[in-house]
C-alpha cells in the first residue's frame, strides 16, 4: 500500500468519526442525555477529522455558536492541508 492510499484510508475512517461523534452528541443534546464532551470533539477535529465534522456541525446546525469550534476547526483544517503537503513532499524526496 502506498503511502497515499494509507493517508486518504486515515482520513476517511477519521472523518467518519468525527461526523458520527457530532451527529450523536447533537442527538444526545436533543434527548437530554449524557453529552459527548467537547475535548473529545476537538480530540477528533485535531486527529484530521477537522473538516468533516466542520461541515456537519454547519449543516446539523451544532455547536455553530462556539467560537473554539467555528475559528479552531477552520484552523485545524489549515494545519492538515499543511502536514499532509509536507508529508507529500518528503516522501518524493
Amino acid at each position: 500500500m502506498s503511502l497515499n492510499t494509507a493517508i486518504i484510508i486515515y482520513l476517511i475512517i477519521i472523518n467518519a468519526a468525527a461526523v458520527i461523534l457530532t451527529c450523536a452528541d447533537k442527538y444526545k443534546a436533543a434527548k437530554g442525555r449524557y453529552r459527548i464532551s467537547e475535548d473529545c470533539l476537538l480530540t477528533a477535529a485535531f486527529l484530521g477529522g477537522a473538516l468533516a465534522e466542520y461541515i456537519t456541525m454547519l449543516v446539523i446546525r451544532h455547536k455553530t455558536k462556539h467560537k473554539k469550534f467555528m475559528i479552531g476547526l477552520p484552523a485545524m483544517i489549515l494545519l492538515h492541508i499543511a502536514v499532509i503537503i509536507l508529508v507529500l513532499y518528503i516522501s518524493k524526496l
